[in-house]
């Protein structure tokens, strides 16, 4: 049924497209820019992320690819794992090209749970990001309501049972919806164990139906543009923590 369903609403541009496919990244930035319930999504992330962020020096942002932050701040520097277009850096995340202490700040949305050697990444992040710098990111996560959705409407595996390795089938299909939620909250020790570095700042959960609704980028939207603040006020009617899809988690890289 969850099959069936998923083909009806699927959006035609990308129906049956590999995501590891880099032409799948650009249509994907296309269609955000198309659907403008989404655009308005993507546009309170990128604010939300910003206000978090320092207000000077050097920020990377990991998983650009479909997205369009750097046209908020000249400060970002945009990357991704292959040639695409509006992206100024080509690079694995795990060994990034910038001395120790280079840069203020990393973000991402939607791309922690896509990458395969997270341990790495976060050893590797530590070293680029200067003391009191900060990593700030957006991702899925799990409750009862979005573990639902995810498991029957999303093409992505979501396995909140499972260890911090994903597996790594391509650039972006090896992943787990559930993986930030594994770290920060259910291996929250172990983190902070292995990763004296950083400091877990914020973890704020939000948004139970507007990425829903959206459609996102792989299925139709389901509601007009001009409906979006209604869906945000009935979020927080309903209580955004308890139903949440998504999470904003925030981490400060200790001196």
């Amino acid at each position: 049924m969850a099959g069936l369903l998923n083909q009806l609403l699927a959006h035609p541009l990308t129906r049956n497209r590999s995501v590891d496919d880099p032409g799948t990244t650009a249509l994907r930035r296309s269609i955000i820019r198309e659907k403008p319930f989404l655009l308005a999504l993507y546009r309170e992330w990128y604010q939300i992320l910003l206000h978090h962020l320092p207000d000077h020096g050097a920020i990377l942002e990991i998983g650009s690819g479909a997205g369009f932050l750097g046209e908020y701040s000249s400060r970002v520097i945009t990357s991704e794992v292959f040639q695409t277009p509006g992206v100024s850096l080509i690079a694995d995340c795990r060994q990034l090209p910038f001395a120790t202490g280079a840069l203020a700040a990393v973000t991402m949305t939607d791309v922690l749970h896509h990458i395969p050697d997270v341990t790495s990444f976060f050893s590797e992040a530590a070293r680029c990001i200067k003391p009191g710098g900060i990593m700030a990111m957006i991702e899925p996560w799990k409750t009862p309501w979005s573990e639902l959705v995810y498991r029957n409407l999303h093409s992505e595996p979501f396995e909140p049972m499972a260890g911090w390795d994903i597996p790594t089938t391509g650039p972006l299909s090896g992943a787990n919806g559930a993986l930030p939620w594994i770290i920060f909250q259910r291996d929250r020790a172990r983190f902070e164990s292995e990763f004296p570095q950083w400091q877990l700042q914020k973890i704020q959960p939000m948004m139970p139906l507007a990425y829903l609704v959206s459609g996102g980028v792989s299925l139709r939207s389901m509601a007009p543009a001009v409906s979006y603040g209604l869906v945000r006020a009935a979020e927080k009617l309903i209580g955004e923590a308890r139903f949440a899809m998504f999470a904003l988690i925030v981490l400060v890289r200790k001196p």
